[in-house]
């Protein structure tokens, strides 16, 4: 299968983001899935039982991140 990727950057309020993060979680927990619409093409991406979860934190003085990684 030839790469697909979708990327998206955009801001929101901490909330938004939360919420965001719960609606990807209960997708994982309930469907076994996720699905993406980018541009009008819906993309339902199947997870298996057993995957691998990276954690990374980045603090700096004027700017900090956090992500999550998960990949089978």
């Amino acid at each position: 299968m030839d790469l697909m990727e979708i990327s998206v950057k955009r801001k929101m309020g901490r909330e938004e983001a939360a919420h965001l993060l719960r609606k990807l979680a209960d997708s994982l927990a309930r469907h076994n899935g996720v699905d993406f619409t980018q541009e009008g093409v819906k993309v339902n991406i199947r997870v298996p039982d057993e995957v691998e979860v990276e954690f990374e934190v980045e603090i700096e003085s004027d700017e900090s991140s956090i992500e999550v990684e998960i990949s089978w």
